[in-house]
């Protein structure tokens, strides 16, 4: 019987990084002052949101969509990159550690988050947002909807939260889930799905 394929599955927020890239990345484009802003202008739906009144996908596209919409797809990569190089502190380093000995150990690595690719992609590969020759990384965050080089302000996936997590992840395995072992990390309720799909779950690890 041969050995199962390892596979480590890692919430990004909050899991990884000492706290949300979400409102951080709009107080490093944006600044403070327009992050206080959509909070009062938005604050109705946040609060619905988090009574579980509001889906959280929907309030979060809303918000991006505020800040970014009609930004061209290049000019927010190269902010991406930026927020990912001067943020580099926000990485917990435990978790670069111990991800670095992951991948040195041949295994296959998922970063599974609700945070958009584009920023989360850059904390992984400096260089570029090709990962195609460097693949025991891949970045399994929301997708932003591109029209004509342009940001629409929408998602072109759900949000990659909960259930969504597990089935984005469901949707890359090239076997049937027996064949491998998975272990993944998280730290919160959008991370519960994927905890008890995996065979090893791990609640607030590197803290």
């Amino acid at each position: 019987m041969s050995a199962k394929e390892k596979i480590y599955l890692f919430d990004f927020d909050g899991t990884l990084t000492t706290r949300d890239t979400f409102l951080e990345f709009i107080k490093y484009s944006k600044g403070t002052f327009l992050l206080i802003l959509s909070f009062l202008l938005f604050s109705p739906l946040l609060i619905l949101m988090k009574l579980h009144l509001y889906n959280n996908g929907k309030a979060k596209q809303k918000l991006f969509s505020f800040y970014y919409k009609g930004e061209t797809l290049e000019n927010f990569n190269e902010i991406c990159r930026g927020f990912a190089h001067t943020r580099a502190g926000l990485f917990r380093s435990s978790a670069r550690d111990y991800i670095s000995g992951v991948v040195a150990s041949g295994a296959q690595v998922f970063i599974v988050s609700a945070s958009v690719n584009n920023w989360v992609m850059p904390f992984f590969y400096p260089d570029g947002y090709d990962n195609s020759n460097a693949s025991s990384i891949k970045i399994v965050g929301t997708e932003l909807e591109i029209e004509k080089g342009k940001l629409t302000g929408r998602f072109q996936t759900l949000n990659c939260y909960g259930t969504e997590k597990v089935r984005r992840v469901e949707a890359l395995l090239s076997c049937p889930r027996c064949n491998y072992d998975i272990e993944a990390f998280g730290d919160s309720r959008g991370d519960k799905e994927m905890l008890e799909y995996a065979d090893q779950g791990h609640y607030k690890p590197f803290r």
